[in-house]
């Protein structure tokens, strides 16, 4: 069905990658939300009012609110569709994480309303009308919602949308209340004590978690996350399947939107290589990762001594040492300056984000172990932290 529907209203819809196909995408999956929602709200609401029943009531507003969220989204693809100017270079991708953060912001709005309409239920109940017509209105509701759920997780994980995804949790959080309302009715049915009021209220808890929740995952990408291993180990594996390049690190991607990934890396090439054949091999990686990954890539040439017979056992010899204090540290731009009295190993090492040492202790116990090599090596070491550890070798 959903399939059906996205081929008769959207041209190219194979073509996910197409900033303007996706544009289409999620102006389609407004309208259809505003349509959906707005039906649903109107019927709830006559149902609500006909028979008394001020947890009805609560979930047509919910519905209401759903169309103004679906309004949001319409609003929020269109303006992230706008090409980069002046004064946003990256473009305007990230549009797309608000209108998913006002979504949310409304959802928990909306729960708090629904909790004080609920107690003022419950403190002074009414007399709820419980009628066939009620419920086939809910189950109707809870049958369209479960449909809008999979048509809206389907939609949000074809673009890799973050507003989709969590109108497709608000769907599915909608068939969820919904059903405690229709067992509230049952119950209240069975033994005839008015639950509506606390229905009403579990309806409103259930929308308020719901919102908290949705505003935690809709606000990370706009504070900025690490990439995804997937992501990361992809990067890896891609830049050092080049002939000529000897190992990476340094990596940082920045994310400004679907569609819209920044990253730079170092790259450590022979320094005995001519100069140009090795910037060759960068230009040909940056545009492959643009071509093939939509990556916008820039990478720092690091040349690497390779044919000094005395530093490379030195520097293997480091190796081990660091990895006997922890297998998630990972060292690169190696250099040794010897010394007739001293001499000088300068190096970087790597360790991920909340390692067990601070940074100040790594210094310590990395000085301590070199010199269990030779007591006359001193360490100018500097810290590095990355998404994730990768001993790299070629």
């Amino acid at each position: 069905m959903t399939n059906l529907l996205v081929r008769l209203f959207i041209k190219d819809y194979q073509n996910v990658k197409d900033s303007r196909v996706r544009e289409q995408y999620g102006k389609f999956a407004g309208v259809v939300g505003i349509v959906t929602n707005l039906l649903l709200s109107v019927i709830k609401a006559l149902a609500g009012f006909l028979f008394h029943s001020v947890a009805i009531l609560a979930d047509a507003v919910n519905n209401l609110s759903d169309s103004a969220s679906s309004i949001v989204t319409l609003v929020g693809f269109k303006l992230s569709a706008k090409p980069a100017d002046k004064e946003h270079p990256y473009g305007h991708a990230r549009i797309e994480y608000i209108s998913g953060l006002i979504v949310s912001l409304v959802i928990l709005l909306l729960g708090f309303q629904l909790v004080q309409s609920s107690i003022g239920k419950i403190l002074q109940p009414e007399e709820t009308e419980i009628s066939l017509l009620a419920v086939a209105v809910l189950v109707v509701s809870m049958l369209i919602k479960l449909w809008q759920f999979f048509f809206y997780r389907k939609l949000g994980r074809r673009i890799a949308s973050t507003t989709l995804e969590a109108t497709a949790a608000d769907s599915r959080n909608d068939v969820i209340s919904t059903g405690a309302i229709l067992i509230g009715m049952g119950i209240t049915r069975l033994t005839g004590y008015n639950l509506d009021g606390w229905m009403g209220l579990v309806v409103a808890i259930l929308v308020i978690v719901g919102g908290v929740k949705l505003i935690m995952e809709t606000s990370d990408p706009l504070l900025g996350i690490a990439p995804s291993k997937e992501l990361v180990d992809g990067v890896y594996q891609k830049i050092l399947s080049y002939k000529g390049v000897l190992g990476l690190h340094d990596l940082s991607v920045h994310n400004y939107g679907p569609g819209r990934c920044f990253a730079s890396v170092h790259c450590e090439v022979p320094a005995e290589q001519d100069v140009m054949v090795s910037h060759d091999i960068i230009d040909n990686i940056e545009r492959d990762f643009l071509q093939d990954m939509n990556i916008h890539l820039v990478i720092h040439m690091d040349p690497v001594v390779t044919d000094d017979e005395r530093t490379n056992t030195l520097k293997q010899q480091v190796v081990q040492k660091l990895r006997t204090l922890s297998t998630e540290i990972d060292m690169h731009d190696f250099r040794v300056v010897w010394g007739n009295t001293h001499t000088n190993l300068i190096f970087d090492v790597c360790v991920p984000f909340g390692f067990q040492w601070s940074d100040s202790e790594l210094l310590q116990r990395v000085e301590e172990t070199i010199k269990e090599l030779d007591s006359h090596y001193f360490t100018v070491v500097t810290v590095d932290h990355d998404y994730v550890p990768h001993f790299v070798e070629k």
